[in-house]
């Protein structure tokens, strides 16, 4: 018979019991009959599941092999609207295990329930009621698409940063990144009706853990994990912020001389770039029909390959040779290495959709291991190669060191612009979306609102970008504060939350302590 709860807990320490009690108390407040209605709204942000789905599907019918994705993009976008999750939080995700579940409770989805706030006309159709027709293959690109990002292009910068000892923390977060993708895997099957990262949330701290309103905070291990939403749309709007910054950078390095004086105002190469980059973007953030971005974006996988082919190239063929140099560890930098690496691992808001998709959720292990193993491997390669070849003077993007007289140069730079042309908008619609569905019920059916909305947000990222226009550290502090919290605390603190009567001791006890260990150097005091 598995012992109760406070056996397994008796021998931890007495703050941990308490911080335990009072989220069990919190959540059952939150779950209780009085605090939920017939009448109550809709759970925010309802638009989540459908976003992250454009963000990560790989759907393409021109090849056998990522054909048959019932839910594709295209898609996405053209059926009707039809409730996914239950509209009200009356009932736990997690039902009481000392209860006998009624037949309804075994279906694979919660039933849809009429409240009297109707559903808002977001600007991407709510997607059905999910399909689970994603192939293997077609889940192991998801991941790599996920993973294998901008962050590529920092990693030589890291290893100047950090030393070459550094590597081992890429390989150790890889491993550890990974692992508590297997951790969101368990809290997704503890229950019915879990597919995304707030659903685990709820799930885990009930209606405070799913809204993420940071006033309002439940506190485990001094995180507040109330605000685990609000933090991955801050990830999605630093990221829109780096890719500005980004195109910015390889845009000026082509055309360094490149300046205007406007109402009294001098532009220099960077900021005249970063504005023009963000009119030529603009319009794509006002689309609708966001399929055709993301049939195009899926080939991120190929062109980060295809930048790293670029480095290699220029470092072997056009001679520019591979000369090594460097210390073995920077105490005094490593802060800005560990945020790159940090950043490198940044996919785990998008882990539960990919693993809610795929035909047999049970091979999603191979899925983690097969993504993250080539992220480390491309990572690694490009870091060592990126180094060796400029050294020191690696910037914080390898692609402004490759010297611009080589085809191969100009192929990776202009690659590296095509980027954030195709992913900005994609990554800005999140947040978008899930404004949209704050606005008053007779204004989310307005088109005129919705680009207020996006330009609004576009023309943040840019006062954002021109404020602050370092790639390197902009990347690092985002990996710090942001990415390590969504891909290593969170999922820890709702395993723990979840399925806290059933895990061992041990178990319990090595991830409470790196909790606190990562909670500390991410939030001192």
């Amino acid at each position: 018979m598995r012992p109760d709860n406070d056996v397994i807990f008796d021998t931890d320490d007495d703050d941990d019991e308490k911080n335990l009690t009072g989220l069990q108390d919190d959540t059952e407040s939150d779950e209780s009959p009085t605090s939920g209605s017939p009448s109550s709204t809709p759970t925010w942000p309802q638009s989540y599941r459908q976003s992250m789905d454009i963000l990560s599907n790989v759907s393409s019918p021109n090849f056998g092999f990522l054909s048959g994705i019932s839910g594709s993009v295209s898609s996405l976008c053209k059926r009707n609207p039809t409730p996914y999750i239950d509209s009200s939080l009356e009932r736990p995700f997690i039902p009481d295990s000392n209860k006998e579940l009624p037949p309804a409770a075994s279906s694979v989805a919660l039933p849809p329930r009429k409240s009297t706030l109707s559903r808002p006309k977001l600007s991407v159709t709510d997607l059905p009621p999910l399909l689970q027709q994603c192939s293997f293959s077609q889940a192991v690109l998801n991941g790599i698409n996920v993973l294998c990002g901008i962050g590529l292009l920092a990693t030589p910068y890291a290893i100047r940063e950090g030393g070459w000892l550094s590597l081992i923390l890429l390989f150790f977060f890889g491993c550890i990144s990974c692992y508590t993708g297997i951790l969101l895997k368990q809290c997704l099957e503890s229950g019915p009706g879990l597919k995304t990262y707030p659903d685990i949330g709820q799930a885990a701290f009930g209606k405070v853990g799913r809204l993420g309103i940071a006033v309002s905070c439940i506190q485990f291990s001094n995180v507040d994990v109330a605000s685990a939403p609000i933090v991955l749309y801050t990830e999605l709007y630093a990221a829109s912020v780096e890719y500005l910054i980004m195109m910015s950078d390889n845009l000026s390095s082509f055309f360094p001389d490149a300046t205007m004086n406007f109402a009294g105002l001098h532009l220099n190469s960077h900021q005249l770039f970063m504005i023009t980059s963000t009119l030529i973007i603009l319009p794509t953030v006002w689309l609708q029909n966001l399929s055709l971005l993301s049939y195009i974006s899926v080939g991120g996988v190929v062109t980060t390959v295809l930048i790293a082919i670029c480095l290699l190239w220029v470092g072997v063929v056009d001679h520019v040779g591979f000369h090594p140099t460097g210390t073995a560890l920077d105490f005094a930098n490593l802060s800005v290495t560990i945020g790159i690496y940090g950043f490198c691992y940044a996919g785990h808001s998008v882990f539960p959709n990919i693993y809610s998709s795929m035909k047999e959720p049970s091979k999603f292990l191979w899925v983690l291991i097969i993504s993250f193993g080539f992220c480390w491997l491309l990572n690694m390669v490009v870091a060592i190669c990126g180094f060796l070849m400029f050294g020191d003077s690696v910037k914080s993007q390898f692609t402004l060191n490759m010297p611009k007289e080589y085809t191969a140069s100009k192929l990776a730079v202009w690659l590296t612009v095509v980027i954030p042309m195709t992913k900005f908008a994609l990554t800005i619609a999140p947040i978008a979306l899930s404004l949209e569905e704050l606005m008053p019920p007779a204004q989310r059916q307005s088109y005129t609102v919705s680009i207020v909305i996006r330009t609004t947000l576009t023309i943040s990222t840019l006062v954002v970008a021109l404020s602050f226009p370092f790639f390197g550290i902009m990347m690092s502090l985002c990996g710090s504060l942001l990415a390590l919290l969504i891909a290593l605390i969170f999922p820890c603190i709702c395993y723990l939350r979840i399925l806290h009567g059933k895990i061992p001791k041990l178990n319990v006890r090595i991830l409470r302590f790196s909790n606190r260990h990562c909670t500390r150097k991410l939030c001192p005091g």
